[in-house]
This record gives C-alpha cells, structure tokens and sequence, in this order.
C-alpha cells in the first residue's frame, strides 16, 4: 500500500523537484532550469531519440531489459549501455538521491515493478524527459531547447535531439553547446538508431 501511495499520484501530477535537482542546485551558485512540457508539445523526434540512446526496448519490456542485465553481470568490468532502462532511471531520478550502493539499486527495481504497473508507457516517458538532466543545471527537454537551441521542445529537429540524448549518460562532462567528437559521434549513431525504433503515443 505504501509503494502504491508513492507512485500513484504522479501518474497525473507532475514532479515539483527531484533530489537530482536539489543538488544541483546545492552545488552551483545557477539556478537550476526546468519548465515542465506535456508529451504532447514535444518533439517526436525527442522522443524517438531519447528511446534510441537509452532504451530501445522500451515499449516491449515491462520494466527491466533482461538481456543488458546479462550481459552488465557477464561483463561487470565494461557495463553495455542500456542496461538501466527508462522505468528504471524514472525510478531514481523521481524518488531516489543520487550515488551507487545496493540498497538504493534494490529500492530502484521495486518501484520501477510499481511504475511500470501503474503508469502507461507514454507518462513514464514524459515524465523521464522532463526531470532528465541535460546540463549542470538544466533538467528536463523544455529547458535544454529553450537554453541550448533558442526554441520551445516541439521545434526540436532529429539533429538537436539527438545531441541532447547524446549527453544523458553524463551531462556534466558531456556538453550540447561545446559538443566533443565522441559526442558528435554519438548523435549520428542515435540518429541511425532512430530509425528502428517505437515510441509510445
């Protein structure tokens, strides 16, 4: 019943605030940047490319990816990307503080198991990519277009997305203004990838 009471409501209201965010806003004399946008006013292409880089079996898991947890524990020297699904990484960004202990990866399975029974497919989505961070101090696609492309998120071209997507793994060391090579690099590939994958509605 607690897990339920936990995760219920934010299947219709949105995050205020996360633990990410408040410590960001901690440790940077910035402000932290997020405006919340309905999945509806964002960019398709956001949305595909943020599936291609991060998950693309999302719309057939029902929370964890099987075969990139087998693989991450066959290869615990070199984890393959994609072994932390959206569900998984919604479940930490919105309840969870930020670091790496088993307790907090135990707490991350079990109400991932609960978002993924209560929350449709196209709310864990809207909900990742507005509380996602994009930049030391920018959460959430409706800021990062506003403050790296000068244009609200449903203008957001295949390119621009796939840049912004390009950094989620680590947006602080990883820049969409001053984009590196293996940046670059990584854009064009999510770009591929976009073709062959599925987004909910």
């Amino acid at each position: 019943l607690a897990s339920a009471a936990l995760t219920v409501p934010w299947r219709w209201l949105d995050p205020p605030t996360t633990a990410f965010m408040l410590q960001a806003r901690l440790a940077s004399e910035q402000p932290v940047d997020q405006r919340w946008v309905p999945l509806s006013a964002i960019s398709p292409a956001l949305r595909i490319a943020v599936v291609a880089a991060e998950d693309q079996k999302f719309t057939q898991h029902h929370g964890f990816d099987l075969q990139s947890i087998s693989k991450a524990m066959n290869e615990p020297r070199r984890r393959p990307r994609g072994a932390s699904t959206i569900s998984q990484q919604v479940a930490k960004n919105v309840f969870l503080w930020p670091g790496r202990s088993f307790l907090r990866k135990a707490l991350e399975a079990w109400l991932t198991i609960w978002i993924e029974a209560l929350w449709p497919k196209h709310r864990i989505l809207e909900v990742y990519v507005n509380v996602a961070q994009f930049g030391r101090c920018t959460f959430g696609v409706g800021a990062a277009s506003r403050v790296f492309f000068r244009k609200p998120s449903s203008a957001l071209t295949l390119r621009e997305a796939a840049l912004l997507a390009a950094v989620l793994p680590n947006p602080i060391k990883r820049r969409v203004e001053m984009p590196s090579a293996r940046v670059r690099s990584r854009a064009i590939w999510i770009t591929r990838q976009a073709r062959h994958v599925a987004v909910p509605d």
